[in-house]
């Protein structure tokens, strides 16, 4: 069992209650998960393993605090000679520290530069993951003066939606709305299609009611779907396969096509020339990913619409594929 503290406001006896109870009653390994973003990460983990946790995350220190996780090394000296002892060198851990610090000077453009510590997330409980993409959608705008009004907002428009819980995708979900309600300077002028399709009951059934003005705003008229999502999907894994024929060699080639048939067929039909291998399938569709993402962005920005920033992360991590994978 994982218990997973997005937003790091476990507090070190909380962490020790709660892991003793799992321990107890459930009998499962357990594993703690925290960010850092409170100042509470390495105090909590501690606590937690003095409860039992077998498994605690923790990030090597060049890489850690803020809205990561707590310092691999310091909770490795704090546990040192006793019955908890990691056995890790810590030697070693630094050697991989040094190495670390020059590796993310390389990606100093995608930091979010928020604070090692930052208490105001025990007012808003906004997770590290969320914090960052914040941080990139105000920075795209040039409003980085407006972080503390949105960090207000992000409350307000959590309580309207019912209370979702604030891990992906509804956290961005949350966050966007959030940043659109106080850039626009007028609250749900601007409704992202996601926040329509959770207002309509896609991403399942509120954990409490929606406000009905901004279900009014969302959806007008219409009435949310009460089954499950999925349910309103056709079967489509058949005729896929079919559709796709000899070309697929296994599951992940038929997922591929039915995902992306425009990309994965030609590309199928050139490995079966010899001309291609699976690499280059994964190229092609990190390029349509990517050029999916630009096409809603510009539709966005030419609509004079906030533009809800993808993670530049996986923008970085997409176009590295294509230039790693086999492209011809």
């Amino acid at each position: 069992i994982c218990i997973k503290d997005m937003a790091g406001l476990i507090t070190p006896y909380a962490a020790y209650e709660l892991v003793a109870a799992l321990k107890k009653q459930v009998g499962l390994p357990v594993q703690l998960h925290t960010h850092y973003t409170s100042g509470m990460g390495t105090a909590a983990a501690l606590k937690a393993v003095e409860a039992g946790c077998d498994v605690i995350d923790t990030a090597i220190s060049s890489m850690s605090l803020s809205t990561s996780q707590p310092p691999t090394e310091t909770l490795v000296a704090c546990l040192r000679g006793t019955e908890y002892d990691t056995g890790l060198d810590l030697g070693k851990l630094a050697d991989l520290s040094r190495t670390m610090t020059e590796t993310r000077k390389k990606y100093a453009s995608f930091e979010a530069g928020i604070a090692a510590v930052d208490v105001n997330v025990l007012q808003f409980q906004v997770p590290g993951g969320m914090l960052s993409n914040l941080v990139s959608q105000l920075r795209q705008q040039n409003a980085m003066d407006r972080y503390y009004d949105v960090l207000d907002e992000i409350p307000r428009v959590r309580a309207d939606l019912g209370y979702p819980p604030l891990v992906t995708p509804t956290s961005q979900i949350v966050g966007t709305q959030a940043t659109f309600n106080v850039l626009m300077g007028e609250r749900y002028k601007v409704i992202p299609e996601e926040v329509k399709r959770y207002v309509s009951g896609y991403y399942g059934r509120a954990p409490a009611p929606i406000n009905p003005e901004v279900q009014q705003k969302a959806i007008g008229s219409g009435t949310p779907i009460t089954c499950r999502p999925a349910d309103l999907l056709a079967p489509g894994w058949e005729s896929a396969k079919a559709e796709v024929g000899p070309l697929a060699k296994s599951d992940e080639d038929v997922l591929s096509y039915a995902l992306f048939p425009q990309v994965a067929k030609p590309l199928l039909e050139r490995r079966a020339k010899g001309m291609g291998g699976k690499e280059e399938v994964a190229a092609a569709i990190a390029v349509a990913l990517f050029q999916q993402q630009e096409a809603r962005e510009k539709a966005k920005g030419s609509a004079g619409e906030p533009m809800a920033a993808g993670s530049p992360w996986k923008m970085f991590a997409r176009s590295g594929l294509m230039t790693r994978g086999g492209w011809r």
